[in-house]
């Protein structure tokens, strides 16, 4: 039975990218001056033209891995999206600071002008990403060698010195580890090793277990929560800060220690993976009530300082999709595929727009739609088409397996 429902999921995940990957295809591209619009309405509708540099880039990232490994999208007007994305990230998204340094935007105008940068390393990272993944489809050793030279730059603000970011070191503020700065470089050496030879592998092997040591250090409360922040030793912080649990994020760290566990078979870590950052997530963040993941909690039960704890966010159901499919996939044990078909019973009846295409973002604790527009500053055409592309992936090699 379990292999007939596998086949009828796969069919609709396949069929729901599809729709996805037309939505963004027809509605997003600026062809006047390059990149992409996210602020897109229900419709389709552009309600702001900012285009944001997280946004550009993992579009950039999306088409191109697309183009690269998923034969039905090896068509042009793929590669062309791709490309076109990528000639406006190089050409505006490098702004110089007030230091003499350089950082990538966070938000630019239509046309390219700068908006606002941040003081993280996020904006870069995306741009690492889209410019390695560009560069494995049109061959430009030139643009994968941008990446690996950002890529730098990223190591040394976090591990050496984080001035360069801008950010003031005023006396009240307390040094932290936040889960999202480790695990996104840990994707980023996933990113850049991926088929590549042995050099390449070693070059960023000590930096890869750096990361997971790091993300690891999130598991407190003698492994029975993961927290968001910890101090740089480990230890737990004290207030809200300390207290924050993200179910989504946990879960994203969970699959990315577990691609990282299949490529060292590294059983250890990947029970860890299983057992704290998919389980554990799974069991505090589910809504038993109305189902669904809460974005964000508090591990003592006080009530979170976010005014959209209680909402459910597309992102984090995501991120479930995949953990859970991958750990199945890895373990086989039925437990794990139960949990799947239940986060896939409520992101499947709730969050995809079945009259305009795509999905919405925003639903209210009890599931009904409180912000109907397809993309906005964070939402855009990544972890929806990237949950879809995965769990495809999954699905086709446990169904290959079992016939």
């Amino acid at each position: 039975m379990s292999t007939v429902m596998l086949q009828e999921v796969r069919e609709r995940i396949s069929k729901e990218l599809d729709t996805v990957v037309d939505f963004w295809l027809k509605y997003s591209h600026d062809k006047e001056h390059g990149g992409y619009f996210t602020c897109i309405g229900k419709d389709g509708k552009i309600f702001d033209e900012l285009k944001y540099v997280w946004l550009q880039g993992r579009q950039v990232w999306m088409y191109s891995r697309l183009y690269r490994t998923v034969d039905r999208f090896h068509k042009p007007e793929i590669l062309e999206a791709a490309k076109a994305g990528g000639e406006f990230l190089r050409k505006f998204a490098r702004v110089s600071t007030s230091n003499g340094q350089w950082k990538c935007a966070f938000c630019l105008t239509k046309d390219g002008k700068a908006v606002k940068v941040q003081r993280t390393i996020f904006s870069e990272c995306f741009y690492v990403m889209a410019m390695d993944e560009l560069g494995r489809v049109t061959g430009d050793k030139d643009m994968q060698l941008e990446a690996e030279q950002v890529m730098e730059q990223l190591i040394y603000w976090v591990r050496v010195d984080g001035s360069g970011l801008g950010r003031p070191q005023l006396l009240g503020d307390v040094p932290t580890n936040s889960m999202a700065v480790p695990m996104m470089l840990l994707c980023l050496v996933q990113q850049l090793t991926e088929g590549r030879d042995q050099e390449v592998v070693e070059k960023y092997k000590e930096l890869s277990s750096w990361c997971v040591q790091q993300v690891l250090q999130h598991i407190q409360r003698n492994g029975t929560a993961i927290l968001e922040n910890v101090s740089p030793d480990g230890a737990e912080l004290p207030g809200c800060q300390g207290r924050l649990q993200n179910p989504g994020h946990a879960l994203e760290a969970g699959w990315f220690l577990l691609q990282c566990s299949a490529q060292r078979e590294d059983k250890e870590l990947q029970r860890a993976a299983i057992d704290k950052f998919v389980e554990l997530p799974y069991q505090c963040g589910w809504d038993q009530e109305h189902g669904g993941l809460f974005y964000f909690l508090d591990v003592d039960g006080h009530c979170p300082t976010q005014l959209e704890w209680n909402m459910k966010l597309w992102w984090p159901h995501c991120e479930a999709l995949i953990a859970f499919l991958m750990a199945y996939s890895q373990t086989k044990k039925p437990e794990l595929l139960d949990r799947f078909f239940q986060i896939y019973e409520y992101t499947f009846s709730h969050f995809p727009d079945v009259k305009n295409g795509e999905w919405f973002g925003y639903l209210s604790q009890d599931g009904k739609v409180a912000m109907d527009f397809k993309g906005g500053p964070f939402k855009g055409f990544f972890h929806v088409p990237r949950c879809l592309y995965m769990c495809e992936r999954i699905l086709d090699d446990l169904l290959g397996s079992s016939s």
